[in-house]
């Protein structure tokens, strides 16, 4: 790693705040309808907080590339459509009733008025982006929306079944660090960047989004409800099993691994309970290994826009894996 020191929280902050705002205001333009309920269901969204860590990522993708153009701000509002999109559709699919603390947008406006919500965000995210002109924008977009379609119908085929790392890490790629790829991706199309520097970012995007998902995932079974904002074990509850789940299904006794089929089976913690669960993963160092595999993602992230040049841009890059790996929530 270069001498190039981290950022600080509050120097990421004062560097971005602007465009962040900035990508705010374009979000609410762009999703205004003539249609009040859909206007309503993407204030709400937005209105619920959430870490806006794709638009940071494209943003600061995007200012170590010294963009200095509004397509920075346009293709920030285009990803937080995406991601808000897909928040809409997947509180639908796993007929989640809270988020971010608050009732689930289909809890409010049921799932009829949600889905077709969801898909007018996602034609309106594709709208913005033709404003670019810029093919490689939309080839980024389309690549990414099929990956993220096929991801969340593999994982309902795998839900209560046992899978392994490699299915695992291909699921939370499609599902979640692709989406982190493209808008470090799409910051370097702003400049239309030489292929390695495409690479190198894009790179950055994926480990940093595998990073943020087993993060995630361990956050899912051992944080408090209040904290998490949604019922603890949901990810257990739903059936599906996660990393530092799968470690402990290969590591424990015949005992161990049953108690962990049964939740994933029955999809409840009615005959075994959400304590035992976690004083198995505990045993076996499962929460730990899975904590230790984010490190070594967020570290690879770090390592892999070693050769781009120094940048306040790119000591806020620096920052954000360990960011990612030391949040509660």
């Amino acid at each position: 790693m270069s001498a190039l020191s981290i950022a600080t929280a509050k120097e990421v902050f004062d560097l971005l705040r602007d465009d962040l705002a900035a990508i705010e205001q374009e979000f609410q333009r762009q999703s205004a309808s003539e249609v009040d309920v859909i206007t309503d269901i993407a204030k709400y969204l937005m209105s619920g907080g959430g870490k806006r860590i794709r638009p940071l990522l494209l943003l600061l993708s995007a200012k170590a590339l010294r963009c200095e153009t509004h397509s920075r701000i346009r293709l920030g509002a285009v990803v937080e459509m995406l991601h808000t999109a897909t928040l809409v559709h997947d509180d639908i699919i796993d007929e989640a009733d809270t988020r971010r603390g608050r009732p689930s947008s289909n809890t409010t406006w049921g799932n009829a008025k949600c889905v077709l919500a969801g898909d007018w965000l996602y034609m309106q995210a594709f709208s913005t982006a033709l404003e670019e002109r810029n093919f490689r924008v939309l080839d980024l977009l389309i690549s990414l929306t099929q990956q993220m379609v096929e991801g969340e119908l593999l994982q309902m085929q795998k839900l209560g079944h046992l899978i392994n790392e490699e299915e695992y890490f291909d699921l939370i790629y499609r599902k979640t660090a692709c989406l982190f790829a493209v808008s470090m991706q799409l910051g370097a199309a702003t400049v239309h960047a030489a292929t390695e520097i495409d690479t190198r970012l894009a790179e950055y995007g994926r480990n940093l989004g595998l990073a943020f998902q087993i993060v995630d995932d361990v956050l899912d079974l051992t944080a408090a409800e209040e904290v998490l904002g949604k019922p603890a074990a949901s990810d257990l509850r739903e059936g599906k099993a996660t990393l530092a789940v799968i470690h402990a299904l290969e590591r424990g006794t015949g005992a161990d691994r049953e108690a962990i089929r049964t939740v994933l089976a029955e999809r409840s913690f009615e005959r075994v309970s959400h304590a035992a669960i976690l004083e198995i993963l505990h045993r076996h160092g499962s929460i730990a290994y899975a904590m230790d595999t984010a490190c070594a993602y967020a570290e690879a992230a770090r390592l892999s826009i070693a050769e781009l040049p120094a940048s306040d841009a790119k000591r806020a890059l620096l920052w954000v894996p360990g960011f990612v790996t030391t949040r509660d929530r």
